[in-house]
């Protein structure tokens, strides 16, 4: 079984991803953020680090995803290969941080790279409004996220919809804004009831 969670920045990947994890005895597989040697730069300057970024990331997530479909655990996944280039790549390019020469590029890659791979047995989006995102950001304290801007979030957020409404394959959609799965135990109950809900369905 293969769950993978999407959703914009701050929206609560990690932590679903931790707690569904714990709950079904499945191993968890988080974005490599911590690790990534431009996450940094590129919140300093975007446009001279937003190409390196990209690649950085697509080969990163391809590697994981390998290695995931190569085994025979059940994974959770902390984001998605396909949000990269449904949702960060083409922003930073209609946002001019991004060449049209590296773009494309970037998508040539991701074409090849993708066509590789399944998509996940079930994706979860956690759908959250600005607020709720630069509450969670705050909350969180990442040095590097200081500098992000409501409109780059807001951007995200148009594309995660524009993505989602053209998602083909098992989805599942969650309006995180008044839900706290990391601290009530009754809201994570219902993100997973609903979890079931789409599993069943599969079997």
């Amino acid at each position: 079984m293969h769950l993978a969670i999407a959703g914009n920045i701050g929206s609560g990947k990690t932590t679903l991803t931790t707690l569904l994890a714990r709950h079904y005895k499945y191993e968890p597989h988080y974005e490599d953020v911590e690790d990534n040697p431009y996450i940094s730069d590129f919140y300093e300057d975007m446009q001279r680090w937003a190409f390196n970024l990209q690649i950085y990331f697509l080969n990163s997530r391809y590697n994981s995803l390998v290695q995931m479909q190569k085994g025979k655990k059940s994974i959770v996944q902390d984001r998605t290969i396909y949000e990269d280039a449904h949702i960060f790549a083409p922003n930073l390019h209609s946002m001019g941080l991004l060449s049209t020469r590296d773009f494309e590029t970037y998508q040539k890659m991701f074409d090849s790279l993708s066509s590789t791979v399944k998509p996940p047995d079930l994706l979860v989006y956690l759908r959250a409004s600005i607020p709720t995102l630069v509450n969670q950001i705050q909350k969180r304290g990442r040095e590097y996220e200081d500098s992000i801007r409501l409109d780059y979030l807001r951007r995200l957020n148009e594309r995660y919809e524009a993505w989602i409404s053209t998602y083909k394959s098992r989805l599942l959609i969650i309006d995180v804004d008044n839900l706290n799965f990391a601290d009530k135990p009754e809201d994570l109950g219902f993100v997973i009831n609903k979890i079931e809900t789409e599993l069943n369905g599969l079997f």
